[in-house]
């Protein structure tokens, strides 16, 4: 019993080293100029045999490294939304996570935000009909509803709000703005919530 215990952690801890090391050279070099070799060396893996033992093809990794991101981004949408009660607490809290994401964890960040995910994963849901994507529809729509936001359509106060601040953090990604991302946060959020707030 404690072998298979200790067989099952190690496969767990093989199958995290695979997925962290393919989400930095997705990130760093994009999907299509990174091959199995890389990640097997940036895993310090012996032979990309020991790959396919935990996924069949590189577009499988790419695929688990996709849910698993975005299933983390909606859970904490969901703790975000249960310890605050408006939907302007409820957008800061999403903003404050993304621009923490952005300094703390850049590789998951670049693989959401700049890698073409479609290109390689033609068929799994776009990140606009996503779980996290929808539950932030609902708060803006939760909050024309209340009256924090003016009325409009959730998706074009999805557009006018996030359109701010997935710029920002575009620009962060990609080098143009030179300091850590928390530094540009209140500034992006004030201009985001300043096109939709209700005056």
């Amino acid at each position: 019993m404690d072998q298979e215990i200790e067989d099952t952690q190690e496969k767990s801890k093989v199958q995290d080293e695979i997925l962290q090391s393919a989400l930095k050279l997705f990130a760093e070099k994009g999907y299509f100029n990174t091959s199995l070799i890389d990640i097997k060396d940036a895993a310090g893996l012996q032979s990309t045999g020991i790959i396919y033992q935990h996924f069949k093809t590189k577009q499988r990794i790419a695929e688990q490294l996709y849910t698993d991101i975005l299933g983390s981004l909606s859970c904490s949408i969901d703790d975000i939304s249960a310890n605050h009660e408006k939907a302007s607490e409820q957008l800061r809290g999403i903003v404050d996570l993304l621009f923490k994401l952005t300094d703390e964890a850049p590789d998951v960040m670049r693989f959401l935000m700049l890698v073409k995910i479609s290109e390689f994963l033609p068929e799994v849901r776009p990140l606009h009909e996503s779980a996290a994507h929808l539950k932030i529809i609902g708060i803006i729509e939760n909050g024309i509803k209340a009256e924090e936001i003016r009325t409009m359509t959730p998706q074009l106060g999805y557009t006018h709000f996030f359109g701010i601040i997935d710029n920002t953090l575009r620009l962060k990604l990609n080098g143009f703005l030179d300091r850590k991302a928390d530094f540009y946060q209140l500034q992006a959020w004030l201009a985001a919530w300043n096109t939709i707030a209700k005056k």
